[in-house]
């Protein structure tokens, strides 16, 4: 008997169940129950709208005004005036120091190199192509570092010179006249000229 009640028991509570899933209750708007009907979105209607007009925003309170084009720099900006330019109470603008060089064929060529101790010795720069660098060589230099030059590039407005082994010896930065720079292993000072 005890099973019997267990039966109906069980038969009971899964058809409230079922019951309760089917309930018009539960089946309002996106509840997909039996007798929900599709809900469509009302048609929005299109706002008409003039011409995009814009304008600079007025400045922030107590912010600067951007700087106007063409128009001197206020004083303490911050901005420097153009080269060459007086501005009352103050010197002359430092001219742009000279540019560095922008082409490796205006490096290539014979060089006197003068390392720390003041000896010097010579580095040809050759226009040969050397897998991705160019071809160097070293006479007469008694620093072991530059004695095994045998490559060289100009990367960003530097001279690089590059050892026997594909280690950077040198930077050197400068002009197609002179060149100065450092050592890459000790950081002696290091001049080029020609």
């Amino acid at each position: 008997m005890k099973s019997r009640s267990w039966i109906v028991t069980a038969t009971l509570c899964s058809t409230l169940a079922l019951g309760a899933c089917s309930s018009t209750r539960f089946s309002g708007p996106g509840m997909g129950g039996a007798s929900a009907a599709p809900v469509s979105p009302a048609p929005i209607e299109a706002i008409p709208s003039g011409p995009v007009e814009s304008a600079p925003l007025a400045p922030i309170e107590g912010q600067p005004l951007p700087p106007i084009a063409g128009a001197p720099a206020p004083m303490g900006s911050g901005l420097a005036p153009a080269p060459g330019t007086e501005v009352a109470g103050l010197p002359p603008a430092a001219a742009p120091a000279p540019a560095a060089p922008s082409s490796r064929t205006a490096m290539v060529g014979n060089w006197s190199a003068r390392d720390a101790s003041g000896k010097s010795c010579r580095i040809q720069l050759s226009s040969t192509p050397a897998l991705d660098l160019y071809r160097a060589s070293a006479s007469g230099c008694s620093n072991q570092d530059l004695s095994k030059v045998n490559a060289w590039d100009f990367r960003d407005g530097e001279v690089y010179l590059y050892q026997t082994g594909g280690s950077v010896a040198a930077r050197l930065r400068g002009s197609s006249s002179g060149l100065s720079g450092v050592l890459a292993k000790s950081g002696a000072p290091l001049s080029l000229s020609r």
